[in-house]
């Protein structure tokens, strides 16, 4: 299945950036959309350096400036030297309904998740949610400046390691290795997001088997937009739903629904520690089941486009 292109067929004048010199791209992306908006917001007393994110307004930021700023580097890679547009990304038609319904999925996804948690009693309430705060306002603000934050995180991910790696993989070394390549890549950018633990290897196989979902969700598709949602949805309502840690990382801000703690003598397995739900057998299960359903009903041999002659380049 090499020569497929999966989002948009591909024109005799694109080129096609080598596989090694994408994945060393990738990672230039990353830091440099991290460096470029970290090093401003240093030298104007924003963010305290090695202090890590203050508050919701450095984290909103942080999601903003640095994500959305690797996504640009994306972009304008795809379209000043391979010559190609967002499209063949996979920002294609029906962009609004296909995200709106990969949201409402995460959504979804993830209440399914912590529903089985807590019955299985694995949380108790540590707080009331931002609607019972007696300033719901105040608390409504970090909330809602954070669901902007995290689309673009959650999209600006996909754009790299869906939409930009996993296309190129595939048109070189076909469909397969490409879902299963770029979902171990993505898992070793969240490698160091805690110290080694049983928590961080079970949320690194989870984050892998997330890879491999959303991969094979964007390929049935045949777009990013509706991917994008999902991730966006899972990764807010994660951390500012119910206050729990989002791969590690814990989010200073009253939730919207209710502040969710792990109960006593909970089993790391079952809430998933340190590194949150996404290192939860629940999530594994639930993750596992949406795979296997996508693999089942798709044949991603169905969703490709057979590629024109490329340049290769890079």
């Amino acid at each position: 299945m090499t020569g497929i292109e999966l989002f948009a067929e591909r024109k005799r004048r694109h080129r096609r950036t080598w596989t090694v010199a994408a994945i060393v791209l990738g990672l230039i992306f990353m830091i440099g959309g991290q460096l470029g908006a970290y090093l401003p917001a240093i030298a104007a007393g924003f963010i305290t350096p090695g202090g890590g994110t203050d508050g919701w307004p450095q984290l909103t930021y942080e999601l903003v400036a640095a994500f959305g700023l690797g996504s640009v580097l994306v972009l304008l890679w795809a379209w000043l030297f391979e010559r190609r547009g967002p499209t063949t990304l996979g920002l294609n038609a029906k962009g609004p309904m296909r995200f709106l319904r990969g949201y409402l999925l995460g959504l979804a996804f993830l209440l399914t998740v912590i529903g089985v948690i807590w019955a299985a009693g694995g949380y108790v309430v540590e707080g009331a949610g931002a609607f019972g705060s007696a300033a719901v306002g105040a608390a409504l603000l970090p909330i809602g400046a954070l669901l902007l934050g995290f689309i673009i995180q959650g999209s600006s991910e996909e754009l790299l390691f869906r939409g930009w790696l996993m296309q190129l993989i595939a048109s070189r070394h076909g469909i397969w290795i490409a879902v299963v390549a770029n979902s171990a890549l993505f898992a070793l950018a969240h490698a160091g997001n805690i110290e080694p633990s049983n928590e961080l290897y079970v949320g690194l196989a989870n984050i892998v088997l997330f890879g491999l979902f959303i991969s094979l969700y964007a390929v049935r598709e045949g777009s990013l937009w509706g991917v994008c949602g999902w991730h966006a949805a899972w990764n807010w309502l994660l951390g500012l739903g119910f206050g729990l840690e989002v791969s590690g990382m814990k989010i200073d801000s009253l939730p919207l629904i209710s502040d969710l703690t792990a109960a006593p003598g909970a089993a790391w397995w079952l809430t998933g520690g340190a590194f949150g739900p996404e290192a939860s057998v629940v999530t594994t299960a639930v993750l596992l089941t949406g795979t296997v359903v996508l693999m089942l009903r798709g044949r991603t041999r169905d969703h490709g486009v057979e590629a024109a002659p490329a340049t290769d380049a890079a």
